[in-house]
Formats: structure tokens, sequence, C-alpha cells
């Protein structure tokens, strides 16, 4: 295993204190065979990995190699068959943004906040000021279909951010975006980050995308999965594609993939 000898520096106390940490360790997971005659399907095994107090870290691999199985156990909707899972309550984001096509963007963010039995008025105008933040101002009764697909995946985001969870889970969210929106949205992410921090686990094909978002890049064998490398991005933000360092993280990332 591929490892850098620099940690990331520690997150400041107070970021200890509201924000949770994500450990995996020796985790392995087989999903029963589907019908008579198929095999039992081996997601991950050996797979260790963590993700510190307001962390991003990411995490990159081939298909099939148990990327949403990790996400999945980080989140308690399924349990390792051996190994450990210690991470706080975490919310988790899909591919698709699922959107209720009945319902306002505002009432869409605001549904986590319904559900955890907020009055409908105080949620909406939680959901209006944090649409607001990101810059959907004018929006709020627009419904999903008159919505860009970069305007529903902030939907989707502040949906996630107000389940208050403090560790969010981050399924290719931006990979159904044409790649100049997908860009953007890659940069809108960081500053939405940064001004509401959380950790987060982020899975993604995109290893561009990976080491622009992340404080740390885990790549993945193929399956069933384990942790073959492990990057530190220490790059200042905001980040530049361009930069020679994140240029070269890019290289070995992909280096480590065709291994």
């Amino acid at each position: 295993m591929l490892t850098r000898t620099r940690a990331p520096e520690e997150a400041p106390a107070e970021v200890e204190t509201r924000l949770g940490s994500v450990v995996l360790c020796d985790v392995a997971k087989t999903f029963a065979a589907p019908r008579r005659g198929v095999a039992p399907v081996t997601a991950v095994r050996d797979l260790s990995l963590t993700a510190r107090p307001g962390e991003i870290v990411a995490v990159v691999g081939p298909s099939g190699c148990g990327k949403t199985t990790l996400l999945e156990l980080v989140c308690g909707l399924t349990a390792p068959d051996t190994g450990t899972v210690e991470a706080a309550p975490a919310a988790l984001m899909a591919q698709r943004d699922l959107l209720l096509p009945w319902r306002s963007a505002v009432d869409n963010a605001a549904l986590a906040l319904r559900v955890a039995g907020v009055e409908r008025g105080a949620a909406r105008e939680q959901a209006a000021a944090l649409l607001r933040d990101f810059g959907l101002s004018g929006f709020e009764r627009a419904r999903p279909a008159e919505l860009s697909g970069g305007m529903r995946q902030r939907v989707a985001f502040a949906r996630t951010l107000l389940s208050g969870r403090t560790i969010l889970c981050l399924d290719e969210p931006f990979a159904a975006l044409d790649a100049l929106t997908r860009q953007e949205m890659q940069e809108w992410l960081a500053g939405a980050l940064e001004a509401q921090p959380r950790t987060v686990v982020l899975v993604t094909h995109d290893v561009e995308e990976a080491i622009v978002l992340a404080d740390r890049v885990f790549v993945m064998s193929p399956r069933p999965g384990r942790v073959v490398a492990a990057l530190d991005v220490d790059v200042a933000r905001p980040r530049r594609r361009t930069d020679g360092a994140l240029v070269a993280l890019r290289e070995r990332a992909l280096q480590e993939l065709r291994a």
C-alpha cells in the first residue's frame, strides 16, 4: 500500500467537537446471490479507511469495486460481515438528485427538516435562506423540471445539509452533468463546504475531481475492493487544475488505478 508520509494537519478543536470522524477497519461485505446458479458477490474485503473530523476524502476506483457499498456501510444502510465501521450519523447524497417533481425547490430542500418534525413554515424559511446562499435566489418556487442540472444538484445538496448530519457521503454527485457544468459545480461545492464544513466521503470516477476537492484521495482495487493507495493533497485552496502539484498527483492516482 502506498501511503504519503505527511499527514494532513489536525482539525481545529472547535471542528473536532462539532464534526464526526469515519473509521473503517478490515471490513468485508458479501452480498448473497440474487438467484439460483449465481455466485455471491464479495464487494469489499480487508477495507480500511479513515476520515478525520472536517476532512474531505475522495474514493476512486474501477467500476464495481465497492465504492457505493463503502458509502452504504458508513451510512449504516448495510452492515459489514467482518471488521468494524465507526461513524457518526451520516447523510447520503446519491448520483441522481431524486427531487420530488411536484414540489418546489424550497420544499424539496426542506424535506429533511419536515421529516425531522420541523414545522412547515420554519422548515421553508431555513431552506430558502440556504438556497439563497447557494445562488438560487428567485428560484425557490420553481419545480425541478424548470431547473438546470446544476441547479437541481444544489437543491439536493441543500436538502442533504439540512438533514443536520455531520458526515456527508456523496456518491458521484456530478456524474450526470456535462463537462463544463461539472467543473463549475466542483468549484461551487468546494466553496459550499468551506462555508458549511462537514466531514465528507466523496465517491467519484473522476480522478481530477477527487484531486481538486479532497484533502486525501484513496485508490481502491478491483472487486473485492480494498484501499491500495492513499494520497495527501497538500495544496492550498482555491485550487487550479493546472497546478503542477495537482497534475502530478492526478498522474500518480491514475498509475495506481492502472497497476
